[in-house]
């Protein structure tokens, strides 16, 4: 199977971490693909993004939690839980990380754009979703939701967005979550997280 992947992609990354702790990640080959850069992406994937995950029979899975649902199914144990209220808490955390790593993007790209041009009304409203992600996953460290016992896909998806934010600077989200930083201090030494590292060069 063809992993195509962008290396500092979060939506990509919550797939490769998946893969290695279930230790299915030599299953894979992985191929970089720049999103916004190569438009040849857009004959695996419509919308242009990564993960794509292209199959033997050349079958092709796009979208994170998609990929993610495929992987998971491929051996055991599930990081998916399959049982309620388990997964949809763990699947409402993904979604909030997810969100959180979609409105992070617009904020990075806009950045890249001339300073003249930036749109304030942008950046407020994207920072605003981030900032309220953000705080979800403060309470939810803190009340036992989001466990470092644990590193299941809600985990997996909030340790990769928080991540990001650290790359590219996104947000100063460790200020006023103490739990938060603490529990991404923890899992971020996870093996899966320090192989699946990447940094903007």
């Amino acid at each position: 199977m063809r992993l195509l992947y962008a290396p500092i992609s979060p939506f990509a990354r919550k797939v490769r971490v998946l893969a290695f702790e279930k230790g299915l990640f030599d299953l894979f080959s992985l191929e970089i693909a720049m999103p916004f850069q190569d438009e040849t992406l857009r004959a695996q994937n419509p919308l242009c993004k990564v993960p794509a995950l292209i199959l033997e029979d050349g079958e092709v899975i796009f979208d994170s939690s998609v990929v993610a649902d495929y992987v998971d199914g491929l051996a055991e144990p599930r990081l998916i839980p399959a049982q309620q209220p388990a997964r949809r808490r763990a699947l409402t955390f993904e979604a909030a990380a997810d969100g959180m790593g979609d409105a992070s993007v617009l904020v990075v790209r806009e950045r890249m754009r001339p300073p003249e041009e930036h749109r304030q009304d942008l950046f407020e409203r994207q920072l605003r979703a981030v900032n309220a992600a953000l705080d979800l996953f403060e309470a939810a460290v803190a009340d036992g939701s989001l466990s470092s016992d644990r590193f299941e896909i809600g985990e997996i998806a909030v340790a990769v967005q928080l991540a990001y934010q650290d790359v590219r600077q996104v947000s100063d989200w460790r200020t006023g979550r103490p739990a938060l930083s603490a529990w991404f201090e923890k899992v971020s030494k996870r093996t899966s997280m320090v192989s699946t590292h990447a940094s903007v060069t």
